[in-house]
């Protein structure tokens, strides 16, 4: 979209503007056979299936498995099991299955029927009006269980060290962990946890410590955390800003919610179906009491040179993460974009920086290396 006063009226997602389409140049791609396809069940219950390839070797790694989306582009491209495929990374980074070699078939390929029941739990799969993907409905299932409380507990949502997907899965199969309030309840099973492997009172004191310590985080983290369909990290960061509480957040209407800007009518339509589930307000109430914090205290802005000034972030930077980097601009009264334009005041760049560094300095827009950035920041909020 070239006009500026339409970029920020369509806005941004957390990761990219949604008025600009990036081309790459085209992905290194191999050729090998599906295996079997099998169905993965997120924290959503969403059901995805993939490919079980024989291994291969795609840009640098091996790959064995392959993501194939939903059952429409299983069925779109005519993908079936013991085909040869073509394969590449998406991104650089995720294995995909571009699409079958016909001309390899024989007698031996079976077509995929995608499945009508969850492969974990064998509730009956459901299918939402005008989207694409099946999905498990049952909150009882355990990988809709495990997957939900593992996301949780991750460093974007309640960041609590030491409760990983893997971990999350022992303590599950161990009975401790049956749903996300169990969280606040692991303090009062010391002699069990301390029994599992790989256990000892210095990891479990540490977990305790992670858990008590992020009660204090504020409304956005909480509401990321809690997995509602179609609420992302920003999303749950406007919701969190423009309620202030979780209380009348959860009384606000479709047409309140979808009115605020980059809310829209899927989104409002997912947070109110989220709020009207029993078992959701329950979950919430036992929060409450476990002594989560449900409120959200808007930051004083620290006055500095990036106050209402508009940031861009590039490379790799290897002392703070992305998110880290943004949240300290933010606290700073910087606004954070995905993208440089005219606009951009500063570009702070790490190893590595490409296309964004270099259209930063055809415009003559200040730039500050990772270093000088850490420098600023230790000043800054000493």
């Amino acid at each position: 979209m070239n006009d500026y006063f339409l970029q920020e009226e369509l806005g941004y997602t957390v990761k990219t503007p949604k008025w600009a389409i990036a081309y790459k140049f085209p992905a290194e791609q191999a050729i090998t056979r599906i295996n079997d396809i099998f169905i993965s069940v997120g924290r959503t219950g969403r059901c995805t299936p993939n490919a079980v390839l024989e291994p291969v070797r795609i840009a640098g790694s091996t790959v064995s498995a392959a993501t194939l989306h939903n059952a429409e582009m299983i069925e779109s491209k005519d993908i079936r099991i013991n085909d040869y495929v073509i394969v590449h990374k998406a991104g650089d980074i995720i294995p995909e299955v571009i699409s079958s070699i016909k001309d390899k078939r024989d007698s031996s390929q079976i077509p995929y029927v995608f499945p009508t029941n969850c492969p974990v739990c064998n509730m009956k799969l459901h299918k939402f009006e005008n989207e694409v993907d099946h999905y498990c409905v049952n909150a009882d299932c355990p990988a809709r269980i495990i997957t939900s409380i593992a996301h949780f507990a991750s460093r974007d949502a309640m960041n609590i060290e030491g409760l990983g997907e893997k971990r999350v899965e022992q303590m599950h199969n161990e009975g401790l962990l049956k749903t996300v309030a169990d969280i606040y309840r692991l303090k009062d099973e010391k002699e069990k946890i301390l029994s599992m492997e790989k256990f000892g009172e210095k990891s479990y004191t540490n977990l305790i410590n992670a858990v008590e310590k992020s009660k204090s985080n504020p409304l956005d983290k909480l509401l990321f955390g809690l997995g509602i369909r179609q609420v992302g990290s920003k999303a749950a960061k406007i919701l969190a800003s423009t309620y202030g509480n979780i209380d009348t957040l959860m009384n606000m209407k479709n047409e309140e919610l979808s009115s605020i800007k980059d809310i829209g009518d899927i989104t409002a339509d997912a947070i109110t179906t989220f709020f009207e589930d029993e078992a959701n307000l329950h979950l919430i109430k036992s929060l409450k009491d476990a002594g989560v914090n449900m409120t959200y205290q808007k930051e004083e802005k620290t006055e500095s040179v990036f106050t209402n000034k508009t940031c861009v972030l590039t490379g790799s930077l290897s002392l703070l993460t992305r998110n880290e980097a943004q949240e300290k601009l933010e606290s700073l009264g910087a606004s954070v974009s995905s993208s440089v334009s005219k606009k951009t005041d500063y570009v702070i760049y790490g190893e590595n920086a490409g296309s964004k560094l270099r259209k930063a300095i055809e415009l003559g827009i200040d730039t500050i290396s990772e270093e000088d950035f850490m420098d600023i920041l230790n000043n800054v909020l000493k």
